[in-house]
This record gives C-alpha cells, structure tokens and sequence, in this order.
C-alpha cells in the first residue's frame, strides 16, 4: 500500500500571500513519536510515499510541500530559509505536532536549520540528507542558469535535465519518468522563489547548537555531497553518525527508498523510545 492510498488528515496552512498543503497521518498510538518530512526543490511530499508507508501506524507523519511546490501556493514575492523554517514550525503547530523527529532532503536541510535555530526544542531528532549548511561555492550561478533554463524553454526542459543530473544511470525508465512529471509540475514562480533562497544561505552557525541525535544521509553518486556532508556537517555537530546509500544520487529516498527506509527505521528504533514520543 502506499502513502498516498492511507486514510490521511489533509490541512491547508496560512501563510504569508499562500497556503502551505499537509497530509497529517496519524499513529495507532496517542504517545508515539511523530516524523516530519519536509522536500527538496522541484518536488512535493509524493517523494516519501515509500518512507510514510514504511512507518504508518508506529509513527505519527507528518508531510507537506514547500512554499510553491507541489498542492502548496507561489509566495507573492521573495523569500528566504528563514521564511521556510517559520513555515515548517507552522505546519507542526497546525498539526498539533509539539515536538518531531525531521526528515529533510535538499532544500529540506537548510529548512530544518531554520526552524531549529527559532525553536530547537521542537526537535527530537534529525535525519538530513543530500543537503548543505550554506550556498556551496558556485551556487548562486548554477541556479541562474537553471532559472533561465525554465524560463526560455519550460519546466520540463528544466525537469529532464534535472533527472539526468539527480539519478544514476542504472536507474529505470518508470521512476526516471515518474520523477520528471514531479519536477515538471512546479510552477515556475515556485520554483524560482525557492532557488533565490538558495543562492544565498549559511547556517553553519546552527551547527554546534545541535544537540539532538542527527544522522546524515547521502547518495554514494551524489557528486561531491557525501565528501561535503562528511568533512563539513559530520564534524561540527556533536555525535552525528552518517550513511552513504549505494546506487543513489541526489534522492535516495527516491532512488533507493527500500535503503533509506531501512536507515531510517534503524535510526528511529536506536533513537526514540519503542513506540513513545519521547526521546530515552
């Protein structure tokens, strides 16, 4: 069964000029722990169908797509990570989610630095993925580009070469298709708001402010994320352990769900007490 075939509680969130979408499923018991999910550029929360339907019933989930993506509405004008932390710490406020373990991939990580530097206390745990602290160096122009890309020639140029870039090469004509109707259905204001914000971020001092459990997750063909994650994030948060997922690019949990479900779920059951909301 999937995720998206599983009785779920769906809520619009207001915001600022826009609504954020959220699919609240919630768990067979009242004191288990919840899971936040929050997605990377390009894509909406479909890209934890295998994750969410791996931890129904035992976990309470929470998934939702950020500010101009998927079923959520196009901010009227720019925003930055911190508008998106603020919306990720709404979001569990609308779902009376007091605290949670968050999954970020991408985008989702910069997301999560932002929220836990306004309310660190809200987070139980965190599982990063694919993601950085701040705008590697470069950064700022390969978005440029992209923008221009999408907007001289559509989103699903966009999309086609994004695919080539974020899969491997052994993954399969069905999920690679499956993938670029996802990116391709990002409005384009959406898109470009997004990628803005990612032109120019740094939450390298929300690091050592870390003290929860974290555990980092990459895609062994991820370009140079798994070396960044491992030399710049590992170091500079205390305790945290990390992953590298073969035959993965830049979504694992896309890419090879059965592998970071089961990361996932090791981590879970190491870090949050059987069943229980709370961390031992």
């Amino acid at each position: 069964m999937t995720a998206s075939a599983l009785d779920q509680n769906i809520l619009r969130v207001p915001r600022r000029g826009y609504d954020l979408h959220c699919e609240v499923l919630e768990p067979d018991r009242a004191d288990a722990t919840w899971v936040v999910f929050s997605n990377s550029i390009l894509t909406d929360l479909t890209l934890w169908d295998a994750q969410a339907a791996a931890l129904a019933g035992r976990f309470g989930i929470l998934r939702y797509d950020q500010a101009g993506h998927g079923r959520s509405g196009v901010p009227p004008g720019p925003i930055t990570f911190q508008d998106l932390g603020a919306d990720l710490l709404a979001v569990m406020d609308a779902a009376a989610v007091d605290r949670a373990v968050f999954v970020g991939l991408s985008m989702g990580v910069p997301t999560g630095f932002a929220a836990h530097g306004r309310d660190a206390d809200r987070f139980q745990a965190l599982v990063l993925s694919d993601g950085q602290s701040q705008t590697a160096p470069g950064g700022a122009a390969g978005w440029e580009e992209r923008i221009a890309l999408a907007r001289a020639s559509g989103m699903e140029a966009l999309a086609a070469a994004t695919v080539d870039r974020w899969l491997t090469g052994a993954t399969g004509p069905e999920p690679r298709g499956r993938l670029a109707e996802m990116l391709a259905a990002t409005p384009f204001e959406g898109f470009r708001a997004c990628a803005t914000a990612l032109m120019d971020y740094n939450y390298t001092h929300e690091l050592p402010r870390i003290a929860c459990p974290t555990l980092l997750v990459a895609g062994a063909e991820d370009g140079a994320m798994p070396d960044s994650m491992a030399n710049k994030l590992k170091p500079a948060i205390a305790g945290a352990d990390m992953r590298i997922i073969p035959g993965a690019g830049h979504v694992p949990c896309f890419e090879q769900p059965r592998a970071f479900r089961d990361i996932l779920l090791a981590f879970l059951d190491t870090h949050c007490a059987a069943g229980a909301g709370g961390m031992p």
